[in-house]
């Protein structure tokens, strides 16, 4: 499935701002290079590096379409295309870091655990995920995925939950991370602008899935239905503007 970054970007401040949050919570980092694992258009990327400008720095990327707008513009980092569950690294890191990505990825009680066996010792892996698979924006999705002539060709491709609760991290990681854990929440309220608003942000993320599945026609009737169901859920405010709360999960273990 083909990404588009320009869709993905529309709401940048807003994707963007927790990965920055998440940055800001990662310290001192022993010896070692750096990775991003799903680095997108390489906006984090970038900042990583300029944090700590001397070190070795990959970020990795399944998509093409991704990796291309991120090195568009020069600089030391290494691209790399591959599968991040796939992935290894050449030698144990000082951060992995990895924002909005490992909600696409199952058996996170395998995932997570092997993504600190990366890391060198005292060395930090920094994760933010989506946690709002209950909003109705998501649980509409679902619906209108589940009933109509699409429905089975969309059901194979739904995920309810794919993100666990806090507990359920600490948990998994508590004995891995000896060198301190940190497990928080924050929901935000996004301010979106533009007709169809909420549509426009799943388009870039959730939504993209299903309709990528679809023949054009059904998908642009998949989409219809949806986008009515969106306004009655997610109403424009007297100024235009469409309120957006969003619930992510974040979390910063250390070796």
């Amino acid at each position: 499935m083909p990404w588009d970054p320009a869709q993905y970007l529309k709401f940048s401040d807003e994707r963007l701002r927790p990965g920055f949050d998440l940055l800001a919570r990662v310290g001192e980092l022993p010896t070692g290079f750096l990775a991003e694992l799903g680095c997108g258009t390489g906006v984090h990327a970038r900042a990583i590096a300029e944090r700590w400008p001397d070190r070795p720095f990959i970020a990795v990327d399944s998509s093409a379409e991704m990796l291309a707008k991120a090195a568009a513009e020069p600089s030391h980092i290494r691209w790399v295309e591959a599968d991040l569950q796939q992935w290894s690294p050449p030698e144990p890191a000082a951060l992995i870091f990895s924002n909005a990505v490992l909600q696409w990825v199952d058996d996170h009680p395998r995932l997570l655990p092997r993504m600190m066996g990366m890391l060198a010792p005292g060395g930090v892996l920094a994760v933010q995920m989506p946690r709002n698979f209950g909003q109705a924006s998501h649980v509409l999705m679902r619906e209108t995925a589940g009933n109509g002539p699409w429905s089975q060709t969309l059901k194979p491709l739904l995920r309810n939950d794919p993100v666990a609760p806090p507990g359920t991290y600490y948990d998994l990681l508590t004995p891995l991370a000896r060198g301190g854990l940190d497990i928080w929440e924050v929901e935000y309220l996004h301010v979106l602008q533009g007709e169809d608003a909420v549509l426009n942000w799943v388009r870039g993320t959730a939504l993209r899935p299903l309709v990528s599945a679809l023949p054009a026609e059904q998908a642009a009737a998949f989409e219809r239905v949806y986008a009515e169901k969106l306004r009655r859920a997610y109403p424009r405010r007297a100024d235009g503007r469409t309120l957006f709360p969003f619930r992510r999960l974040f979390i910063v273990a250390r070796s």
